[in-house]
């Protein structure tokens, strides 16, 4: 250097930058691993996805290795979340959950800023929980047989309670409907609870409410419970027959939610996140605290978590495109 005083600068600058482009990916790795994730929720603070979501939300960010936090954006039968979902970038750093709705909202909306199969990839199913057909203890059905008579002999004159248009217990009474061609009217109220104290006042006749919401009342003979509308008979209530068992083979519902992404996510990053749902869904402690809400965990692949969803969009579709056309 000595021999070449003037190179001297030049060669420090040099190695500097070779130094700082070494350094680059090492330190946009770390930035990307301590960036907080976001764990969207479709619905407001204290319901059943947001408690779904504040579950598994610790456990899940021990397994990532990151801080997540839950963002409730809540409006529009999950659609607001949605669509925020499908802008953001398919990184691994934004997650959603949803219920039923979000398979339902393709059949009950013309215009969408998102395409549900498209825009958005399944990680895994989160959980399901089974629902009850609801009457009031003066009302004559003593089962599903009986209600679907009365019913096809008085149609249009018997109403049933729900939180509203796209809710669980709308989606599971116009399927019963469908299912069982029967005509009954809806009511719409501001949520489950009110629609269940209408029943029990006798306001109304019906109503379709989670195990979770409403067996204290069952228990207390304040309603009956017809049927449920799993598979098989819950444990929480294993006197009450299925749907199926009462007249309708092959009917099953549940009330399900899962966790989405992004579409287009590296095979890498999906695998990631796909390994650390299942691994927060398979601890002990977290199937006990989802089996004391009532609920079932359902871990999935994200194929199987896929195309589950794609089978409740033609669900929906088919069943509900005829009530939308004559709303």
């Amino acid at each position: 250097m000595k021999r070449y005083p003037n190179l001297l600068p030049v060669f420090i600058v040099f190695t500097v930058l070779m130094f700082t482009a070494a350094m680059a990916p090492v330190a946009s790795a770390q930035s990307a691993a301590s960036r907080p994730m976001r764990l969207l929720v479709t619905f407001p603070p204290g319901g059943a996805t947001d408690i779904s979501a504040r579950l598994i939300a610790p456990r899940l960010g021990e397994n990532l290795s990151q801080q997540l936090i839950v963002d409730n954006r809540p409006g529009a039968s999950g659609m607001i979340a949605t669509a925020l979902l499908a802008r953001t970038a398919p990184d691994g750093h934004t997650l959603l959950v949803v219920d039923v709705a979000h398979s339902s909202n393709p059949a009950l909306n013309d215009s969408m800023a998102y395409d549900t199969l498209k825009d958005i990839s399944a990680i895994s199913m989160l959980m399901r929980v089974p629902m009850l057909i609801l009457v009031n203890p003066a009302f004559p059905p003593q089962n599903v047989k009986e209600l679907i008579a009365l019913a096809k002999a008085n149609p249009g004159k018997f109403n049933y309670g729900s939180a509203g248009l796209g809710s669980t217990m709308y989606l599971l009474a116009e399927y019963f409907k469908a299912s069982a061609g029967i005509n009954l009217v809806h009511v719409a109220y501001k949520g489950g609870g009110p629609a269940l104290a209408e029943v029990m006042g006798g306001q109304i006749p019906i109503t379709f409410l989670s195990t979770a919401a409403s067996m204290p009342q069952v228990k207390a003979g304040r309603v009956r419970a017809l049927a449920i509308s799993g598979r098989e008979r819950s444990p929480v209530a294993p006197d009450v027959p299925t749907v199926a068992e009462g007249g309708l083979p092959g009917f099953e519902f549940y009330l399900w939610q899962a966790v989405l992404a992004p579409a287009g996510m590296p095979p890498p990053v999906m695998a990631r996140l796909s390994n650390a749902v299942t691994a927060t869904l398979s601890h002990a402690d977290t199937r006990e605290r989802f089996t004391v809400l009532g609920a079932e965990v359902t871990a999935t692949t994200p194929r199987e978590a896929d195309a589950y969803i794609r089978s409740q969009v033609e669900r929906w579709i088919k069943t509900l495109k005829p009530t939308a056309a004559s709303r």
